[in-house]
C-alpha cells in the first residue's frame, strides 16, 4: 500500500475554486485577526508563570528568541501562503510535497495546536474574570472554577467562554470582524495602560538576577511561551475567504507578528522589573503585579482588557480549527459533515459546534500549564513540517508563481526548523506522553477511516 499519495497544485486549485466561503477579509482585517489570535495570554498570563518557573526577568530574551524562530517560520509561510491561498495552512503543503499520511499528520498537530492551546487560553480567561470579580468581593465556588488539579471539580468559566464564543462564530465574518476589531482596540488599550502606570514603580533591583536558570532557562521559557507567537499561522487558514490572498497574507502574517513580538518583549520586560518575578506564578500575573503596587484601578481596567484579548484568540483558534477541519474533510480524510456550510452564514457550523464543544471539555478538566505546553509542542512540530514543506515546493516547483519570495529559502528554513526542534526539545519531558498518545489517535483515524476514504485511494 502506498502511504505517500500526493497531490497535485493543479488538483488544490480547483478545489480552492469550489469553495463557498465569503470572500470578505481584507488587509486590515487580517492584521487585525492576526493580532487578535496572538496577543493575549501569551501577554497576560503566560509571561509570569514561564518567568517565575523558568527564565526570571530574562523572559524577555525568550520572547526575543521565540520571535527571531517565528520571523523565519513566517517568511516560509508567507511564501506559501501566496503561492497557494487555501484554507488548509500546513496541511495542504504537505499534502503537496510529503504525501498524504504526511499532510493527515501535520492536519493533525494544527487541530491539536487549536484544541490544546484554546482550551489553555479560556483557563486563562477564567482565572482574569475571577480577579475582575473578586475585586468587587464576588466570590464564586472553588469547586466549580477550578479543574480537579487544583482540587476543584470543573472550570464552568472557562467552558461557557468557549461555547458562546463558538455560537458566535458561526454567524460569520461580517459579525466576527465587528467583534474582533473592538476587542483588539480594547487589548492593545489595555497594555498601553499597564506600561504608563507600571512605568514609575520600575525598580531594577528585581533584575539583579537576571536568569536565575542561564542560557537553558532562557531556552525553556522560550519552549514555554512558543504558544504566545502562534495565532500568526491562523491567518493561511483563512486564505479561501481574503479578497486579495496574493498581497494581503504576507502583509498580515509579517505585519501582525512584528507588532506582537515587540509588544511581548516590553511589556515582559515592565512586569519582571515592577515586582520579583517569583511572585508571578499565577493565573493573572499581570493584575496581580499592579495589584502588588497598590495601582487597584488600574489592575481593575489591565484584568478587563485582558478578558478582552484572550477573548479574541480563542476566536482565532475556533476559527482556525474549524477551517482545518473542513478542508481535511473536503479531501475525504475526515467525514462529510465538516464540510457542511450553514445555509445563510456560510460557515462551517458543524465543525465549529464539535471543535467548542471538545475544548470545553479539555478546558473544563485539565491544568492550564499542560496545556499551554502541549500546544507549544504541537505548533513547533508542524512549524517545523512547514518550514521543511517550503523548501521542497521551491526545488519540485520553482515555476510557480509566488507574489511573496522568501530571501534565501533553504538558508530561513533550515534555520526555521533548527530553532523549533532545538525548542521542542526543551520542553518537560512529561508531556511528551500525552503528546505522543494524541498523535496516535490521528494516526488510527487515517488508518481506519482516511486512508479508505481518501479520493486518491
Amino acid at each position: 500500500m502506498n502511504r505517500l499519495r500526493i497531490k497535485s497544485i493543479q488538483e488544490v486549485v480547483q478545489e480552492t475554486q469550489k469553495s463557498k466561503l465569503h470572500k470578505s477579509l481584507g488587509v486590515f482585517d487580517l492584521l487585525l485577526l492576526g493580532i487578535g489570535g496572538v496577543i493575549g495570554t501569551g501577554i497576560f498570563t503566560t509571561t509570569g508563570i514561564a518567568a517565575a518557573t523558568y527564565a526570571g526577568p530574562a523572559i524577555t530574551l525568550s520572547f526575543l528568541l521565540g520571535g527571531i524562530a517565528c520571523i523565519f517560520v513566517a517568511m516560509t509561510y508567507a511564501e506559501l501562503g501566496s503561492m497557494l491561498p487555501v484554507a488548509g495552512s500546513g496541511y495542504t503543503y504537505a499534502y503537496i510535497t510529503l504525501g498524504e499520511m504526511v499532510a493527515t499528520l501535520d492536519g493533525w498537530l494544527i487541530i491539536m495546536v487549536c484544541t490544546f492551546g484554546g482550551s489553555a487560553v479560556a483557563a486563562a480567561w477564567s482565572g482574569y474574570l475571577l480577579g475582575i470579580l473578586e475585586s468587587f468581593q464576588i466570590h464564586l465556588p472553588y469547586a466549580l472554577t477550578h479543574v480537579p488539579a487544583q482540587g476543584g471539580i470543573v472550570n464552568l468559566p472557562a467552558m461557557m467562554i468557549i461555547g458562546l464564543l463558538s455560537l458566535f462564530l458561526i454567524r460569520g465574518n461580517e459579525g466576527l470582524s465587528k467583534l474582533n476589531s473592538l476587542l483588539v482596540g480594547i487589548k492593545l488599550g489595555a497594555i498601553f495602560l499597564f506600561i504608563l502606570l507600571s512605568a514609575p514603580h520600575i525598580d531594577m533591583k528585581n533584575w539583579e538576577v537576571f536568569a536565575p536558570q542561564g542560557f537553558w532557562g532562557i531556552a525553556a521559557g522560550t519552549g514555554f511561551i512558543f504558544l504566545s507567537y502562534t495565532g500568526f499561522d491562523t491567518l493561511v487558514s483563512a486564505a479561501e475567504e481574503c479578497r486579495n490572498p496574493n498581497r494581503d497574507l504576507p502583509i498580515g502574517i509579517i505585519g501582525s507578528l512584528l507588532i506582537c513580538g515587540t509588544l511581548y518583549i516590553i511589556v515582559a520586560g515592565v512586569l519582571t522589573s515592577i515586582i520579583p518575578y517569583t511572585l508571578l506564578n499565577n493565573s493573572e500575573p499581570v493584575a496581580f503585579a499592579m495589584r502588588s503596587n497598590g495601582i487597584e484601578l488600574g489592575a481593575k481596567l489591565v484584568a478587563a482588557g485582558a478578558v478582552a484579548a484572550m477573548s479574541t484568540v480563542l476566536i482565532t483558534q475556533i476559527y482556525g480549527q474549524s477551517r482545518i477541519l473542513l478542508v481535511i474533510a473536503r479531501d475525504g480524510l475526515l467525514p462529510a459533515f465538516f464540510t457542511k456550510l450553514h445555509a445563510r452564514f456560510a460557515t462551517p457550523y458543524c465543525g465549529i459546534l464539535i471543535t467548542g464543544f471538545i475544548m470545553m471539555i479539555i478546558s473544563g478538566f485539565s491544568p492550564v500549564a499542560t496545556l499551554m505546553q502541549l500546544s507549544s509542542m504541537c505548533a513547533l512540530a508542524n512549524f517545523s513540517l512547514v518550514s521543511l514543506c517550503a523548501m521542497i515546493m521551491r526545488y519540485k516547483h520553482p515555476e510557480q508563481k509566488r507574489p511573496f519570495r522568501c530571501p534565501a529559502i533553504y538558508l530561513v528554513a533550515s534555520i526555521s526548523m533548527g530553532v523549533c526542534l532545538f525548542l521542542f526539545f526543551q520542553l518537560l519531558p512529561e508531556n511528551w506522553v500525552p503528546f505522543g498518545i494524541s498523535l496516535l489517535v490521528g494516526i488510527i483515524a487515517y488508518a481506519c477511516y482516511g486512508y479508505r476514504k481518501s479520493p486518491l485511494a
